[in-house]
């Protein structure tokens, strides 16, 4: 005789009403959550972003420092840069003024999406996209 048959050989309807508890389940447990219960592995995620932000900090202060700390030296080596003129303007005071300002503002924007960039990433990774 076969489990859920009468001896009649009729079949008969089994109910199951509750699943197996005796299989291991998956606990899925979101990064999110590592972080707030302050885990080793929540720490690692965080240290994670906070050097991608330190090297995107380095590299934009390295561009700014060589950039203009190079133009002194550069009117040292080569005295002709320092005694040009554009339009009357000593050409130092255009790279120092003008130029300058507008490598700022550029650094600073590309700064700025980029540091937005690594955070969505990350908030990216925090929900498991």
């Amino acid at each position: 005789m076969t489990p859920g048959s009468e001896p009649s050989g009729i079949p008969q309807r089994v109910r199951v009403t509750s699943p197996r508890t005796s299989a291991a389940r998956a606990r899925r447990v979101s990064i999110a959550s590592e972080i707030d219960a302050q885990t080793q592995l929540g720490e690692v995620y965080v240290t994670s972003l906070i050097r991608s932000q330190l090297r995107l900090a380095l590299g934009v202060a390295v561009a700014l420092a060589v950039t203009l700390g190079g133009l002194p030296v550069v009117f040292t080596l080569v005295p002709a840069f320092r005694r040009a003129t554009v339009l009357g303007v000593p050409l130092p005071w255009i790279l120092l003024t003008v130029v300058a300002f507008a490598e700022i503002i550029a650094l600073g924007w590309a700064y700025v999406r980029r540091a937005e960039r690594n955070e969505d990433d990350f908030s990216d990774l925090l929900e498991g996209r």
